[in-house]
């Protein structure tokens, strides 16, 4: 096992190739702010007991993006103006916008 910067005499750590970081229970019992700072930067930790793996901590993924839902502007152009044909020009809408209509 490796042992990982200012923690030498509590916290023992296996680091694998694919970054993941190995803690024991008593890891988790005596140094538990380290795992958690190792968690909140995105790393995932296996919990062991007596040398064997047992559970995986990992960081819940951030929420999905917010799906915003543009408005249909031309179904609300055709609703506003039932008469207007389409490619001749938007006139009609400013007009309308300046209040002239």
């Amino acid at each position: 096992m490796e042992r990982v910067g200012d923690l030498d005499t509590v916290l023992s750590v296996r680091q694998y190739p694919l970054t993941m970081k190995s803690a024991t229970i008593r890891d988790l019992r005596n140094a538990f702010p380290r795992v958690a700072c190792w968690i909140e930067e995105g790393e995932c930790v296996e919990i062991t007991r007596f040398g064997k793996p047992f559970a995986y901590l990992a960081p819940i993924p951030p929420p999905a993006a917010r799906q915003v839902k543009m408005p249909d502007f031309l179904a609300r152009i055709r609703q506003h103006f039932p008469n207007e044909k389409p490619g001749q020009g938007l006139a009609a809408v400013v007009d309308y916008d300046r209040g002239d209509r």
